[in-house]
C-alpha cells in the first residue's frame, strides 16, 4: 500500500501543528494494527508498519515455529516453516507480508480518525500549555458575549475564551459586546470541552496585578505588598512596606498628585482604596489597618490572636464602618480578631477573654472567597 500524499500530509502537520511525527506514526501503526485484527480476526498476530522514507504502509503477519501446532492463527509447524525458508528453527517467528488490497478502505478511515483525534489532543495540549503561562496574570480582553450575567471574553493570541461569573465581576459594572476590559486569570482547568479559563475582576489578585502594572516600585520589588483585603465594589485595604529606608511606600503608590492610585481606582470602578503601612508591631499594624478611624489604644491577646481597640465615642461608627466593613477588612488584612469599643465603655477590667472573642470574632463572618495572603494564591478555586 503506497500513498505518497498521505506522508506529505504528515510532513505538513509536523511543520504547521508541531506534531512529533515519530510519535504520531507509532500511534497510527497501533491503530491500523488494531483495525486489521478486527477485520481479519483478533487472534491473528499482525503488525502494520509505516515507512515514511519509502512512502509505504505494509502489513505483516507472524507465527511462531513449533513442533505441534495448537493455534493455527499464531503457530506454524517446522515443516511448513521450512517451505518458506529452510533455515527456520523451533522458536523462530515466520513473518509474511499480507495483501493490503481489501484493507485499503478500512486503513484510510482509521488513519483519518487517528489524525483527527491526534490533532484535537495536540491542540488541547498546546492551548493548555500556552494558557498555563497566563495563570495569575493580568490580561486585556474583549467581551465576546454576555449570557445570563456571565461574561465571556476573548483571550488575545489564542482561540480560547475566558469565563467571568457574576461573582467574579465588580458589583455595579456593566459590559457590552466589544468592550476591552482587563481581567485577572485566576484558574485554568482542563475539561472534556477543552481548557476552561476562569477570569475575575473581583479577586484580590486583580488588585495586586493593577498595582504591579501602575506602580514601577511594586513591579521592581522596592515596594512590597504584604497583604490585601477586599470588599469588591466598595473598599480595599492594601498593606505595603519597603525594606529600603529611602523609599516612601505610600508616596510611591499614590504617585504625583495621586495619579497612580487614581488610575487603579478608576479601573476598579471607583472602589475606595486604603493604603496601610505594614508594621511588624501588631499594635501599630492593627491601628493603621483601621484607618481612617482615629485610635486611642490597642490591646492584644497573643494566645488568642485577638485584639481590643479603643476609639473616641464619636469615631466608633467610622472605625466599624458601614455594616462592619472597615473593621472586617482590617481583621482580614492583619490576621487578628478585632473588637472595637468606644472610649466610654472601656475599662481596665475589659481585657480580651476567650469567651469574648468567640462571640465577637468578626473574622468568622464570610465576606468573599479571597485568600488572606499571596502565599495562599494556589488554593483559590473560585469565587
Amino acid at each position: 500500500m503506497i500513498n505518497k500524499d498521505f506522508f506529505l500530509a504528515l510532513e505538513e502537520l509536523e511543520q504547521q501543528k508541531k506534531i512529533n511525527k515519530e510519535q504520531f506514526i507509532e500511534t497510527l501503526e497501533t491503530a491500523l494494527t488494531s483495525a486489521y485484527k478486527k477485520m481479519y480476526g483478533e487472534a491473528k498476530n499482525a503488525l502494520v508498519k509505516l515507512t515514511p522514507e519509502k512512502n509505504t504502509i505494509k502489513i505483516y503477519s507472524y507465527k511462531r515455529v513449533v513442533e505441534n501446532v495448537e493455534d493455527e492463527d499464531k503457530e506454524i509447524s517446522l515443516e511448513d516453516a521450512r517451505k518458506v525458508k529452510k533455515s527456520y528453527q523451533i522458536g523462530d517467528s515466520v513473518v509474511e507480508e499480507e495483501s493490503t488490497k481489501d484493507f485499503g478502505r478500512i486503513a484510510a478511515q482509521t488513519a483519518k480518525q487517528v489524525v483527527m483525534q491526534k490533532l484535537k489532543e495536540l491542540e488541547k495540549q498546546i492551548a493548555i500549555s500556552e494558557l498555563s503561562e497566563k495563570e495569575d496574570e493580568l490580561l486585556t480582553t474583549v467581551v465576546k458575549r454576555i449570557d445570563n450575567g456571565v461574561v465571556y471574553v476573548q483571550i488575545a493570541g489564542s482561540h480560547s475564551e475566558g469565563v467571568m461569573l457574576e461573582s467574579d465581576q465588580i458589583p455595579g459594572e456593566k459590559f457590552r459586546e466589544g468592550d476591552r476590559i482587563k481581567v485577572y486569570v485566576k484558574k485554568i482547568k482542563d475539561s472534556f470541552r477543552g481548557p476552561q479559563i476562569q477570569v475575575s475582576r473581583s479577586n484580590i489578585g486583580f488588585v495586586r496585578k493593577l498595582f504591579e502594572l501602575e506602580i514601577p516600585e511594586v513591579e521592581s520589588g522596592e515596594v512590597i505588598i504584604k497583604n490585601i483585603a477586599r470588599d469588591p465594589g466598595n473598599r480595599t485595604k492594601v498593606a505595603i512596606y519597603s525594606e529600603k529606608p529611602n523609599v516612601d511606600a505610600v508616596g510611591a503608590c499614590v504617585g504625583n498628585r495621586g495619579i497612580r492610585i487614581n488610575t487603579i481606582v478608576s479601573e476598579l470602578n471607583g472602589e475606595k482604596i486604603d493604603l496601610v503601612l505594614y508594621s511588624d508591631d501588631p499594635l501599630e499594624y492593627i491601628a493603621r489597618a483601621l484607618s481612617p478611624a482615629q485610635i486611642i489604644s490597642v490591646e492584644t491577646n497573643d494566645s488568642l490572636k485577638a485584639s481590643r481597640v479603643i476609639v473616641p465615642n464619636d469615631k466608633l461608627s467610622l472605625a466599624i464602618g458601614k455594616n462592619g466593613q472597615n473593621v472586617r477588612l482590617a481583621a482580614r488584612l492583619t490576621g487578628w480578631k478585632i473588637d472595637v469599643k468606644p472610649e466610654s465603655e472601656a475599662s481596665k477590667d475589659d481585657a480580651p477573654t476567650e469567651v469574648e472573642y468567640e462571640l465577637t470574632n468578626i473574622m468568622d463572618e464570610p465576606m468573599d472567597d479571597d485568600f488572606n495572603s499571596f502565599d495562599d494564591l494556589e488554593e483559590i478555586d473560585g469565587q
